[in-house]
């Protein structure tokens, strides 16, 4: 899925932190929680728009559009 443009419960813009968030916590093997405090996600609700997201365009890509 895309990262949404705002969080969905406060509004606060948030998609332009993703690349940092995921190159951050997957390339480079920082702990998650620390990346978001310093990336400024301080709310609980933008918080777990960042960790209850799930990168599936990838698999998406793989099938066939009409």
């Amino acid at each position: 899925m895309i990262i949404p443009i705002r969080c969905f419960s406060c509004g606060k813009p948030i998609a332009h932190l993703w690349e940092e968030f995921k190159k951050r916590v997957e390339e480079n093997g920082e702990d998650s929680g620390k990346v978001l405090d310093e990336l400024g996600l301080k709310r609980y609700c933008c918080r777990a728009m960042f960790l209850g997201q799930e990168d599936t365009l990838p698999l998406i890509n793989k099938f066939k559009q009409f």
